[in-house]
């Protein structure tokens, strides 16, 4: 195995092994032993690289948190009024359900871990917060609350459904969120 001068990448494989474990087999699961072995590196990195289990989950799920904020940016970030930022919540919510399990399952495993845990509470806050705050710059900041919700709700209805409601009826519920004031 690479020494750590000769593996840059070592703490980035260590992250995305982590939440590909979580993705795979949950939360519970989670050990230095197991995200070592998965990710290819001595069991000594883990140590190295993260002062423990929390540690490793907290950066984990920051860098999830910045993948789905991302998808955000990419939806809303070049709309340009109203109806195209409708529009655009539209689409999130569609490729939010419709794309990867493993972006799923890592959400709920956060929501999960955050219901438990105040300090992972403090994580989902900040990643809602840069959530609505890129919606307010569409909506004001009472409707990008809502809306924040109802993407959370449709995407995950969705997702589950064994027959996902169509396009216009996310549509029309982002129109009544967005129109109701």
């Amino acid at each position: 195995m690479a020494t750590g001068h000769t593996d840059p990448q070592r703490r980035e494989r260590i992250l995305a092994a982590t939440l590909d474990h979580i993705a795979d087999e949950g939360i519970a699961g989670v050990s230095h032993r197991r995200i070592a072995a998965r990710a290819g590196v001595p069991l000594g990195s883990m140590t190295y690289h993260f002062t423990g289990i929390d540690d490793l989950l907290r950066e984990a799920f920051t860098r999830f948190a910045d993948h789905i904020v991302a998808v955000f940016e990419q939806h809303l970030g070049r709309v340009d009024g109203p109806e195209q930022a409708c529009e655009a919540v539209t689409d999130l919510i569609h490729t939010l359900s419709e794309g990867p399990q493993r972006d799923l399952v890592l959400t709920q495993e956060l929501y999960t871990l955050a219901a438990r845990r105040p300090d992972y509470r403090e994580l989902t806050r900040a990643w809602m917060l840069r959530s609505r705050h890129l919606l307010e710059r569409h909506f004001d900041p009472d409707t990008a609350r809502q809306l924040d919700a109802l993407i959370e709700g449709l995407t995950l209805h969705r997702a589950l459904d064994v027959a996902p409601h169509h396009r216009a009826l996310t549509r029309e519920a982002v129109r009544r969120v967005t129109t109701a004031a």
